[in-house]
This record gives C-alpha cells, sequence and structure tokens, in this order.
C-alpha cells in the first residue's frame, strides 16, 4: 500500500478546568478549533512553512511551535526516516482560555501519526501534546489537550505516567463560550494563584468535582449545575475579566446549568442542558459584556465527542 504523504486535520478548542476541576478536567467544543497541513519531505527535518490567522504572534521556530515541537517528537521517538513540513491555520483567537495551543499540537501529532502507518493508538500521542504545552507555558498540563485528542469530557487522574479517563456525555449537553476582546496570559494567571489553600475550601472542591463526575454518569443535569462550583481558582481569576460576575449571573439567569471561566481565561463558559439553552445564555453573556465595554466572540456549540478530524488525504 502507498504511504500517505500528505493530511489536513481539524482539532477542536477545549474549556479546561470546568470550574471545580481545575488541571485534571476539561471538554472538547465543536467550534472553534484549528487546522494543520502536513506534507512529507525526504529531508529528515521539521519545518514550520506558513501560519495564517495569528496575525504574526507565532514562532516559526519549530522549537517553540506547539504543532512543530509535537511533530518533532513524535518522529524522534518512532525514528521516521522523513521530515514534515508545517502549515498552521488558526481559526480560533490567541490566549483565550480555549486551548489554541493545544489545538494545534493535537492536530499535528494526530496527523502525523496517519502518515506513519498509525503505529500508535490515539491515547499514546497524549505525551507528546503534552511535550508540546511545555515548551508554549512552561507547564506540561492536558485538561486542554486530552480532551481535544480524545474528545467529549476527560478527566486527567494522573500526569507521571499520564493516565487519562473518558467520561460519559449526557445527552443534549452544550455550552456557550464568550471570548471578550481582552487577553490574560496564561503564565500571568498561573502565577497570581495561592500556593496553598484552607483544608476547608479543598473539601469544598473536592466534593464538587466528585459530584460533577457522578453527575456526567448518572446524566443528572441537577446535580452538575450545583457542582460547577470553583472555590479556589475563580475567586482570583475572575479579577482579572472585566464585568465577570454580571457576566456569570447573567448566564445563570438565561437558564446555564453553570458559568465559569474556560481555562485561565478571559473566555468564559456557560454549560447547559440544551443547545437552545445555551443560544440563550450566550447571548446573554455577550449584552453582559457589552454592558462592560468590551466586545466579544461567541460560539455555541454541543460538547463534540469526536475529537480531530481528517479533512483530507493523499
Amino acid at each position: 500500500m502507498k504511504r500517505l504523504s500528505y493530511i489536513k486535520v481539524f482539532a477542536p478548542a477545549t474549556v479546561a478546568n470546568v470550574a471545580s476541576g481545575f488541571d485534571v478536567l476539561g471538554f472538547a467544543l465543536e467550534k472553534p478549533g484549528d487546522t494543520v497541513e502536513l506534507t512529507v519531505k525526504p529531508e529528515k527535518k521539521v519545518r514550520v512553512t506558513g501560519i495564517t490567522g495569528d496575525s504574526g504572534m507565532l514562532p516559526f521556530d519549530p522549537e517553540k511551535n506547539t504543532a512543530a515541537v509535537a511533530v518533532e517528537s513524535f518522529l524522534h521517538s518512532m525514528d521516521w526516516p522523513f521530515g514534515i513540513d508545517i502549515k498552521l491555520h488558526k481559526q480560533m483567537p490567541l490566549s483565550s482560555g480555549l486551548g489554541s495551543s493545544a489545538a494545534s499540537s493535537v492536530a499535528a501529532v494526530y496527523g502525523v501519526n496517519i502518515l506513519a502507518g498509525e503505529p500508535l493508538r490515539i491515547t499514546d500521542l497524549l505525551p507528546y501534546t503534552l511535550q508540546a504545552e511545555k515548551a508554549a507555558c512552561g507547564t506540561a498540563h492536558g485538561d486542554n489537550t486530552a480532551p481535544s485528542l480524545l474528545g467529549g469530557f476527560v478527566l486527567i487522574r494522573s500526569y507521571n505516567p499520564p493516565d487519562v479517563i473518558k467520561l460519559p456525555v449526557p445527552g443534549g449537553i452544550s455550552c456557550a463560550v464568550a471570548h471578550p476582546n481582552t487577553e490574560v496570559n496564561t503564565g500571568d494567571a498561573r502565577k497570581i494563584l495561592k500556593k496553598e489553600v484552607s483544608l476547608s475550601k479543598a473539601i469544598s472542591q473536592w466534593g464538587n468535582l466528585a459530584a460533577l463526575v457522578a453527575a456526567l454518569y448518572k446524566e443528572d443535569f441537577d446535580l452538575l449545575g450545583r457542582s460547577l462550583k470553583d472555590v479556589i481558582v475563580e475567586p482570583v481569576r475572575s479579577l482579572l475579566i472585566p464585568g465577570f460576575d454580571a457576566v456569570k449571573a447573567a448566564a445563570l439567569e438565561a437558564g446555564a446549568l453553570g458559568c465559569s471561566i474556560s481555562g485561565s481565561g478571559p473566555s468564559v463558559f456557560a454549560l447547559c442542558s440544551t443547545l437552545n439553552t445555551a443560544k440563550a445564555a450566550g447571548a446573554a453573556m455577550q449584552e453582559s459584556f457589552k454592558q462592560a465595554g468590551l466586545d466579544c466572540d461567541l460560539y455555541i456549540s454541543r460538547v463534540n465527542k469526536r475529537g480531530p478530524v481528517v479533512l483530507e488525504k493523499r
């Protein structure tokens, strides 16, 4: 069989943390996302040959570009005797809290695994995306890369070694994400977090996370809504997002199960029991941000169960 020489892959954006699941829980969206084109070359070298949609902000240096880092790490471990040229098409805002760097690395490593004849299972690709995340922000956290790679809700039990658990996706569950026209740097958002938390807050957070997982298995939306509460991270990071409290109140008033910060922000997500409710919550959040003096992009989608998708190959 003739080996493929070209592939084009889409990988979805994600919502990480999901309120009470800081650094251990995330889910995939249907949109937005990133698209990566990979072309096999005889020279044993990884190159980034084109980037669109980034306003010139992303590096072409293969040691700093997350798509290239993931591909280089994969090729090195497989000792594959070819190289790859990468074209990256950003279709989501940078530093948005939607896993922009993760979507790029996931699309790239998912595609290169197919070009190599699929020697690895999809779950075995996660470590390469974690290396890319470390190159992007200094921390190898997988609550963005794991759901983008696997789809649906994903729980990260352990990072060393990686141990991820796919969770059920209740029927109808949908999400609205409002991305205001402001920026929160991931590194800065981590620096402001407290190094220690009180035992009472830790207990509350553990209870909410455990109940959130139980709610997904039981398809209990009432319990899910009660569990989407973050008593540790949200109170600190929300100070970086103008009008956050009003935006959250607007989403809940419109029928959302819960509302919190997506990743490190500034995007705000509202999880809802139906797509129509997500549309209503999204419109309410957008209007609330407008009243705070911020334009915002709005994304409405069901929770994405598929993960990456091959758009073209030859």
